[in-house]
């Protein structure tokens, strides 16, 4: 790893601290170095609140020694008037002389300009340092602005032969077969927190009666997602308990309520475009599909998804509901105990 790399990891690193807070906004990671030396650090921290740029700056003692020093920055500064002043501007204000930049920002009111805007005032940019860590990072913000559509992950637990679920009936329905451990359950809350919405279907609510809320860990509760089509849940159900905004896809036309909304759509045609497309508008950049084996495989087969996480318990079932079948060989792993995680990435879209 050299110099700039070194550096630019370290910019990573603290951007990695504003998970689950800055959405819709990009997580950037910041570091002003002067003289083989971190002066002054920061990161994204909260959406509408200042950027990393901005925070590094701030948290240099000696304005003076920004003359002399390099900022480095995962993600290109802005040149646009946001919530937040352009940081562009800035890094030409405090004359600072070179810039090193990970990525290139997507977002059209950006997507070159900052980097533009540094050149003309006579700042020497350096890109692409660490490029594919930068993009795989912000890899939910990119997806929304690029493809026009929230970053998919789906999720799921299955046995070691390969089962989601046992053949329930009527009178098992409301608890959910449990597969993984505590452990991994703990980790599921984890990355509620982590993404913008959690989307199930009519069986899963009905056989589960999950409330897809945190519990288990401390952050931002996602907005839950119910595929609806004849509104044949009952009101009874943990996901219409209003505690937390939630949005059930219908054809019905049913009046909306406090934290409940309902929003119809043609079931006559192909659903999961028109979820995206309404995902999309409401500034929703990532989704949890942990539904049941039909919805997640709709997503399969449509190419409509770009990460997995499938928990593989240590127990069999022998017969009942098959599980997913993905297209492509897992990443990685990782050992929870007696279960493991493993980790797929749409490598085909």
């Amino acid at each position: 790893m050299n110099t700039a790399e070194k550096y630019m990891n370290r910019c990573l690193e603290l951007a990695q601290l504003g998970a689950g807070s800055v959405a819709p906004n990009p997580m950037v990671g910041c570091v002003v170095v002067h003289e083989g030396k971190i002066i002054g650090e920061g990161y994204h921290q909260k959406c509408g609140e200042a950027h990393a740029e901005v925070n590094a700056i701030r948290s240099v003692k000696d304005k003076v020694l920004l003359k002399t020093s390099t900022l480095y920055v995962s993600l290109e500064p802005c040149a646009h008037f946001g919530k937040t002043p352009p940081c562009s501007d800035l890094i030409i204000e405090h004359q600072i002389p070179k810039v090193v930049v990970g990525s290139i920002d997507p977002f059209a009111a950006v997507a070159g300009k900052g980097i533009e805007k540094m050149e003309k005032a006579g700042i020497e940019v350096q890109l692409g340092v660490l490029e594919e860590e930068c993009l795989w990072l912000n890899r939910r913000f990119f997806t929304f602005h690029q493809k026009k559509r929230p970053y998919l992950i789906l999720k799921w637990a299955q046995t070691l032969d390969g089962f989601l679920d046992i053949d329930r009936a009527q009178q098992t329905f409301g608890q959910p077969t449990w597969i993984s451990n505590e452990l991994s359950r703990r980790q599921v809350h984890k990355q509620r927190t982590e993404e913008d919405a959690i989307l199930v279907g009519t069986n899963t609510a009905l056989k589960d009666n999950p409330s897809l809320t945190v519990r288990e860990w401390v952050g931002k509760q996602p907005l839950r997602l119910l595929i609806d089509r004849k509104n044949r849940l009952a009101e009874s159900l943990n996901l219409k308990d209003g505690s937390v905004p939630t949005v059930v896809f219908t054809e019905e036309k049913i009046d909306s309520k406090a934290n409940l909304e309902y929003i119809r759509i043609d079931f006559d045609t192909n659903i999961l475009p028109q979820l995206l497309a309404w995902l999309y508008a409401r500034d929703i950049q990532s989704v949890i599909v942990e539904g049941g084996q039909f919805l997640i495989q709709s997503f399969i087969d449509q190419g409509l998804w770009d990460e997995a996480h499938v928990y593989f318990g240590n127990t069999f079932f022998v017969n009942g509901v098959p599980a997913p079948k993905l297209p492509v060989p897992p990443i990685r792993s990782e050992n929870m105990h007696d279960t493991q995680l493993r980790f797929f990435v749409n490598r085909l879209k």
